[in-house]
């Protein structure tokens, strides 16, 4: 396999339109290597022009051949908190064909039409080469639109990416506010866990990776061909049962007014926003792909986007925007999905559902040993938690508390959902990995 991208690194299919005069940027985490997306606005007329390159992993990776094969059984890159498991080896993924800035490199180049109101117009897709001029962090970013500072592409995604959330939350569609819970060094050769809270310009950054899944899902679904990421509309059985828990958390709720509308009013800061919040991800459950080829799927939504979508915009990190990439290539040229592309598709939501199994099992494993270690010399000491999840007719729950960032295990009759309490640390085990409190 390593010779094989060797090879491939050395001579990638390069015959493509050669866009290298946009002024593209990557946005992501500091140290980011694996870089699959670049960025440039532009204004048209009252509009917006959005050039979003992905890293043409296809120039590199061929259907059949040995990177692919692996690539199918890990499915996506693995993420750890000292070190990753790529999908792609790193010659690839973090050198050949990452968009690395000042480097050459083959894309998938969107262009992506908007109005005045953020709505597409229309939408183009071709081969290119295309060279990124920088490559940027998030604090780097919210500081350049806080301070006036930003201009171009920068200034423009503070206007486009408001305007795409206004219409996510106009289709029904919604992002939840979560503080994510992520492992990260402590600066002593060791480990802690924390919440951390998205800068607005991630929200506007993802927004615009979820404006080229629509579109992608559009062309895959108008050529009866491809793969969706898909999302069921919650039963009525669950949305009842999380009004009921707003009303007990004292989160207002209208008659009439959606889920998704609810949500745009949460503060995560507050404990019972923060405990809403946890207890109605039974609303957004029962996520998958389904692939096609002949006629759509049935089943063609996803409700948290609150249109089709399919992820096509990290191909570098997740096998399956490989392939839809592919079918929306070749659509757009106006010819045929290789045969090799529609052979593989009926296998990719199972693959997926491995890698995203395996995955999800790391990084919970990582993050339950990192609250382990962290707490292990403070058993018996008491700290101030915020009740997030109970039973009905149970006794315990979980609780969550800010520093150490941790969510775990508690003991108690009639933890009351949405408070806060008294909690004393009785477990914590690095070897079973597990935490847990029992209410004072």
């Amino acid at each position: 396999m390593l010779e094989e991208a060797e090879r491939a690194a050395a001579s990638p299919v390069t015959a493509r339109e050669d866009r290298t005069d946009l002024p593209l940027v990557t946005i992501d985490p500091p140290g980011s290597m694996d870089l699959d997306q670049a960025l440039c606005i532009e204004r048209r007329g009252a509009g917006y022009r959005v050039w979003y390159a992905i890293a043409d992993v296809g120039a590199f990776v061929r259907p059949g051949g040995a990177i692919d094969g692996e690539a199918r059984v890990r499915a996506q890159t693995v993420y750890m908190a000292d070190e990753r498991v790529p999908l792609h080896p790193p010659l690839l993924s973090e050198g050949a064909a990452s968009l690395l800035p000042g480097q050459v490199r083959p894309a998938a180049l969107w262009r992506l039409d908007l109005g005045s109101d953020g709505e597409i117009e229309a939408v183009d897709l071709r081969r290119a080469l295309v060279r990124s001029r920088e490559r940027l962090d998030y604090d780097t970013v919210q500081a350049a639109v806080d301070t006036g500072r930003a201009e171009g592409t920068l200034a423009l995604l503070a206007e486009v990416g408001p305007l795409r959330l206004e219409r996510e939350r106009a289709r029904g569609g919604l992002s939840l506010p979560t503080p994510e819970q992520q492992v990260v060094p402590d600066g002593d050769g060791g480990y802690r866990v924390e919440f951390r809270t998205n800068h607005p310009c991630e929200a506007w950054n993802a927004q615009i990776s979820l404006l080229t899944g629509m579109a992608a899902a559009r062309v895959m679904l108008d050529a009866g061909a491809g793969v969706l990421r898909v999302l069921p509309e919650a039963g009525p059985e669950d949305v009842g049962k999380v009004r009921r828990v707003a009303a007990a958390l004292g989160v207002p709720w209208p008659d009439g007014v959606s889920y998704a509308e609810v949500v745009h009013g949460i503060d995560p800061k507050i404990p019972g926003h923060a405990a809403f919040l946890h207890e109605s991800t039974v609303l957004l459950r029962g996520a998958a792909y389904v692939s096609f080829d002949g006629a759509p799927p049935a089943r063609a939504l996803h409700a948290a986007v609150g249109a089709p979508y399919a992820h096509v915009t990290a191909p570098l990190r997740r096998l399956v925007d490989r392939y839809a990439t592919e079918v929306c290539l070749a659509v757009a040229a106006g010819g045929p999905v290789p045969e090799e592309v529609t052979r593989a598709l009926p296998e990719l939501p199972e693959q997926m559902a491995a890698g995203g199994r395996r995955a999800g099992g790391v990084e919970r494993a990582c993050v339950d040993l990192v609250e382990a270690a962290v707490l292990r010399p403070r058993i018996g000491q008491a700290f101030e938690a915020v009740v997030i999840d109970v039973t009905d007719g149970k006794p315990g729950g979980q609780v969550q508390i800010a520093e150490p960032a941790v969510i775990a295990r508690c003991d108690g009759d009639r933890l009351p959902l949405g408070e806060r309490v008294p909690v004393r640390l009785t477990r914590a085990d690095p070897q079973t990995r597990e935490v847990r409190f029992a209410a004072v």
